[in-house]
């Protein structure tokens, strides 16, 4: 409609197609349709096809469903939506049959696609993680700043020889083999991190036990010229009386705080094994002895990295204890 009124107030078809970057041809194409059709002739088309078998009503109300329930309330026997789970809820609530494929470019049109899910405890007590974020954590970095301490969150966790992760290249159809070792051994890793990049691990080839904490706490505060607060979740190696009597025989310079009940993720240390095991998954290791080193050198180079550690505190579930 622009490009005929240009050339009604006296520009020419051919420059008036040179400024647009369109052919000529389709300039004169549309002349002489605004001539014999006038501005009508113009408009767009409506694009010829089946009517929508949901309308807007029902549209909004599938997408506040998806939002808002967990499938498990609604009598399906599992807890994350799938096409077919979905496919099912139309049928129930609409009587309207799709196929999964239409079900799949109904879900892009709202807005929706397939994620990763975050997992919580059931026994989770939402109020408690929000008092948290909201009030507990808040004061203990006000008091921590007041002073002088350092705030550490600790983990612990666990990998096997076994465990591999990734993807490689290959014909299609022919799945690939990669040869690994049959015997299975696994290393265990406690590590402690805080907001300003700072990250102290050690490896261990047995349980963690109550000792084998005490032992990473002595190393952690060693060399230190300031208090550290360390929070951990209640796992009962951390409450254990060895442990306590440890920190009550070095309350000026070490401090233990509790992480609400079933809430790992609100520890920042938590990501370091994500991170850690997405390098080790693509690795091969023979023997202990090779895994061992393999973990130590991927958590000397993550400690040489303090803008990717800080960065754990940026993570939404985290992001509380970047203050």
């Amino acid at each position: 409609m622009a490009a005929v009124k240009r050339v009604e107030s006296g520009e020419s078809p051919e420059a008036v197609a040179a400024g647009l970057g369109i052919n000529r041809r389709t300039i004169y194409r549309w002349l002489s349709a605004y001539h014999y059709g006038g501005a009508g002739a113009l408009k767009a088309k409506p694009i010829p096809g089946a009517p929508a078998k949901l309308d807007a009503k029902q549209m909004a109300k599938l997408a506040r469903i998806i939002r808002n329930k967990d499938p498990l309330q609604l009598k399906f026997e599992y807890a994350l939506w799938t096409l077919a789970m979905i496919r099912e809820l139309i049928r129930r609530e609409f009587g309207v049959k799709l196929s999964e494929v239409s079900v799949g470019r109904l879900m892009k049109r709202l807005g929706f696609t397939p994620q990763r899910p975050l997992y919580r405890a059931w026994q989770q007590d939402a109020q408690l993680v929000e008092r948290w974020q909201q009030e507990d954590y808040p004061k203990l970095a006000a008091r921590a700043k007041r002073e002088k301490a350092l705030i550490f969150f600790a983990d612990e966790s666990g990998i096997r020889s076994d465990y591999h992760a990734g993807t490689t290249w290959a014909e299609k159809g022919q799945t690939p083999v990669v040869k690994a070792t049959g015997r299975r051994f696994s290393l265990n890793m406690i590590s402690a991190v805080n907001a300003g990049g700072h990250f102290r691990f050690m490896t261990i080839e047995g349980s963690v036990t109550a000792r084998v904490f005490r032992e990473f706490l002595r190393r952690l505060i060693t060399g230190m010229d300031r208090k550290i607060i360390l929070i951990v979740d209640g796992h009962p190696t951390h409450r254990a009386k060895l442990v306590k009597r440890f920190v009550e025989e070095n309350v000026e310079r070490l401090e233990l705080v509790f992480l609400p009940p079933y809430s790992p993720e609100l520890n920042p240390d938590e990501l370091v094994w994500a991170h850690v095991k997405k390098r080790i998954a693509k690795t091969t290791s023979k023997t202990k002895d090779e895994l061992k080193r393999t973990v130590d050198r991927a958590m000397r180079g993550l400690q040489k990295m303090p803008g990717v550690v800080s960065g754990f505190f940026h993570t939404p579930t985290c992001s509380y204890a970047k203050i």
